[in-house]
């Protein structure tokens, strides 16, 4: 007789079985009621990504190099001062405050990104590989670090709605998700793991063993698998040629 009991669909529905008869405690983490996540990680990487806009040279930003870099620690210092120590439940007005900020860490980098990819397109002057290559790999490291925090934020409705298990489906598929026996009793998803999915999909430009599996999960990897390989590839190539010319 073949032993089907490990396989997904009748995990899953032994799961169901589990969340029905109340004994939550039985369930994986990623599907109750657990306490938030701690902060230290996403404050980590805003604080890198704030770091690398301030590198970036002026003829990048989107106004002087100063001012998103201080409102985006602004929007930072309130969200800490609300939740320092954990991702906690949060009102309407913090949800948006770190949509906010998100946003706009998005939008200085997809500036930087576009001015450059336009730069390089019309063979503006970029004659000094070094240079290039860093402000390339700043644009790119940011990137990372953008998409890592809309997944995070996305993700079965953001850290808190996740913490109070309020979402049913995930948008994304995780290894431990699917094969419970190998991770602990405790373990959800958290920053690090969107991290690196999101380190993971701009390197090899498609899902590697974390599956999207909303729509809109989708579409999102797409995009950014798209604007890291016109990164690279514009980056790469123009420092190659100016290597090779005379």
């Amino acid at each position: 007789m073949n032993d089907r009991s490990n396989e997904p669909e009748n995990r899953i529905v032994r799961i169901e079985r589990i969340l029905e008869s109340g004994e939550s405690e039985v369930a994986p983490a990623w599907r109750r009621v657990t306490h938030g996540e701690p902060r230290w990680a996403v404050t980590a990487a805003i604080l890198v990504a704030v770091t690398l806009q301030l590198k970036l040279p002026h003829e990048l930003t989107l106004m002087p190099s100063w001012v998103l870099p201080v409102l985006e620690l602004v929007l930072l210092g309130g969200l800490i001062a609300a939740n320092p120590r954990r991702v906690e439940p949060r009102n309407k007005r913090l949800r948006w405050l770190g949509l906010a900020l998100i946003c706009l860490i998005s939008l200085a980098n997809g500036w930087a990104a576009a001015r450059l990819v336009t730069d390089l397109v019309q063979g503006t002057d970029w004659s000094h590989p070094p240079t290039l290559l860093l402000t390339g790999g700043n644009i790119w490291l940011t990137n990372v670090i953008v998409f890592a925090l809309w997944y995070w934020e996305w993700d079965r409705g953001g850290p808190a709605d996740r913490m109070m298990g309020h979402h049913q489906f995930a948008d994304f598929l995780f290894v431990q998700m699917q094969s419970p026996e190998f991770a602990p009793p405790d373990w959800e998803p958290a920053f690090l793991d969107y991290l690196y999915l999101s380190f993971t999909n701009s390197t090899a430009f498609s899902p590697t063993d974390v599956m999207p599996l909303s729509r809109w999960a989708k579409m999102l990897m797409m995009l950014q698998s798209t604007v890291s390989l016109v990164t690279v590839v514009l980056v790469v190539a123009r420092a190659v040629n100016i290597l090779q010319s005379p």
